[in-house]
């Protein structure tokens, strides 16, 4: 990855921060972006102490006209896009007849449109440089989970529109990778929303028991290149996904039962 130039959204913070570290590690130039600019600069200034090339560029990924902005800028600097790993995105925990219609479109704006602005608006450069796309999905896009519909139909979504993009691309060099981690320790809970948009700031899981964000991102950037089209990782990620494939009636109920368990649940 000496050189190469790799555009990692929402990379403050978890997986993207741990991915813009590792990568860095390898030589690449790095791009992180996101929308609080007080943790991106604190990001960019942390990695770059440890020798990282790293530049951080504010853009809400949600918004296209940003997202194009952010494109442009990044091939201004650099000339070329070599890997783009679309990776911003945000939680929602309500019942879906308590959640506000708001909420849903939030989820929906930054997890798919998110990564379709800029997916779209950096293609022609990643066709140019015959590079990959990254798309960090999740096992709730293929299994829809209970409190959390808004936030399994936008990465349904992304699912969707990774694999018809990755068939397009089929003979044009571009390699896509479809990455779904299982309940990763990260800030993604505690910054989740409610019913009524607001952030939790706090998490219904034990953030202990999970598999680490550096941990998913070195799976994730062996899995790249290794060429896969898909990885789904943790044991219970990949038994949800096979079992919810064969005996999806059963699933209802394994995976109700299951999240009743955690903190506060609404489920009963």
């Amino acid at each position: 990855m000496n050189n190469k130039v790799i555009i990692i959204t929402g990379g403050s913070s978890g997986i993207g921060k741990a991915l813009a570290e590792q990568y860095g590690q390898l030589g690449a130039q790095i791009v992180i972006t996101g929308r609080n600019k007080q943790k991106l600069q604190e990001t960019t200034t942390e990695l770059k102490k440890t020798g990282i090339s790293i530049v951080g560029i504010p853009c809400d990924s949600s918004i296209e006209d940003e997202t194009r902005w952010m494109v442009k800028t990044v091939v201004d600097q650099f000339g070329k896009i070599d890997l783009l790993i679309n990776n911003a995105g945000i939680s929602m925990r309500s019942m879906f007849e308590e959640v506000q219609m708001d909420v849903l479109k939030k989820v929906m704006d930054i997890n798919f449109w998110g990564t379709v602005y800029t997916t779209h608006a950096a293609l022609p450069y990643l066709k140019e440089s015959k590079g990959g796309i990254i798309g960090i999905s999740s096992i709730a896009g293929f299994r829809g989970l209970p409190v959390r519909s808004g936030y399994s139909a936008s990465k349904f979504a992304m699912n969707g529109f990774l694999e018809a993009l990755r068939t397009e691309l089929l003979h044009s060099g571009v390699h896509v990778l479809i990455a779904c981690p299982g309940f990763t320790a990260s800030n993604i809970r505690n910054a989740s929303l409610n019913s009524s948009g607001n952030i939790t700031g706090e998490t219904m899981r034990e953030e202990n028991k999970m598999m680490s964000a550096e941990e998913v991102a070195k799976k994730i950037i062996h899995a790249y290149q290794q060429k896969k089209k898909t990885l789904v990782m943790t044991f219970q990620g990949k038994l949800t996904v096979f079992l919810n494939k064969w005996m999806n009636g059963f699933m209802d109920t394994l995976v109700y039962n299951s999240l009743k368990k955690e903190r506060n649940s609404p489920l009963k």
